[in-house]
């Protein structure tokens, strides 16, 4: 198949795009590279299945695909809150640009929703039908309610032009391609250990994530993209339901690493959720998923994956 990936130079786009061509695909990766990386995906620039357009979402393009995965966003709190306005028009007129080629085309189109459209859950853990508990006017706004507009968007083309949809609800990621200076807690902590810092921990620490290692996650979604299901259009939890709190995760990240580690804690931002946990049950159902890489094994593979980056 021919196959559109949008933010394909990021860190979930690269190693999809790399899976997609493993098993054959044509793979054309567009990305405007404010958070994407050259590097990330310089590997595959010699692979004549596989094309790079530097694009933005929010301008229209038209391209004969016969699947489009739309992951275009920035997706960490520091990225995507240096410029809330481009945040929002990035999910909602990048949805709208790539409905509309969808449409045009007759592709199957995927939107990468995110967790954090259940906000600071009242409900746990979170199943697909909650509505979540979002402040429509905080600091994470830009990113919640965008992905909340996209989804929006995803089952509108649906139910009236008809276009074959998916949206999957991403919960945390890491890996290796990861960005070192993102902001986001598995991250953070690698890179603050292995320089030898004290590791930043918001709050008392006892919030929980969930964290899904990134083979996982793309097995999850190309499941999602091509299982036929009566109801395969409604959104889909994808993320490991193993539940750690921070603290934990800083015990981990020293294991992984083999540092005994000290913390630091600062206070809580704004709107940060106390607990997040997917219940998988639709997915397991759905499509036959279920995460298989255990938090240590993932962080080993994180760790080694840092430390040639930034030595240690």
């Amino acid at each position: 198949m021919r196959i559109l990936v949008t933010g394909g130079a990021g860190f979930i786009g690269s190693h999809l795009c790399e899976r997609l061509l493993n098993e054959g695909n044509e793979v054309i990766a567009l990305d405007n590279f404010f958070t994407g990386r050259r590097e990330n995906i310089v590997h595959l620039l010699d692979n004549h299945q596989f094309e790079l357009i530097r694009h933005d979402v929010t301008e229209p393009i038209l391209l004969e695909v016969d699947q489009i995965y739309n992951l275009a966003c920035p997706a960490s709190p520091v990225h995507y809150q240096y410029n809330p306005v481009k945040t929002v028009k990035t999910s909602v007129m990048g949805a709208i640009n790539m409905l509309g080629m969808a449409k045009r085309v007759r592709a199957r189109i995927f939107q990468a929703s995110t967790s954090e459209v259940y906000g600071d859950p009242l409900v746990h853990p979170q199943t697909e039908d909650y509505f979540g508990n979002v402040n429509c006017i905080g600091n994470r706004s830009c990113y919640d309610e965008g992905k909340r507009v996209a989804e929006t968007l995803f089952m509108d083309y649906h139910r009236q032009n008809g276009v074959d949809t998916r949206i999957v609800r991403i919960f945390n990621t890491y890996g290796p391609k990861m960005l070192e200076n993102d902001g986001r807690v598995v991250s953070n902590f690698i890179v603050q250990a292995l320089r030898g810092e004290e590791l930043t921990i918001y709050g008392t620490g006892n919030q929980t994530r969930s964290f899904c290692y990134i083979d996982d996650l793309i097995e999850g979604f190309i499941r999602l993209m091509n299982t036929e299901a009566e109801d395969i259009h409604l959104p889909v939890n994808i993320g490991n339901p193993g539940e750690f709190t921070m603290n934990e995760l800083a015990t981990e990240v020293g294991k992984a690493i083999g540092k005994d580690i000290t913390v630091k804690n600062m206070p809580l931002p704004q709107d940060d959720p106390k607990q997040r946990k997917p219940n998988i049950e639709r997915a397991k159902n759905l499509l036959g998923w279920s995460p298989t890489v255990p938090l240590a094994e993932g962080l080993r593979k994180t760790v080694a994956y840092f430390a040639e980056r930034i030595g240690g």
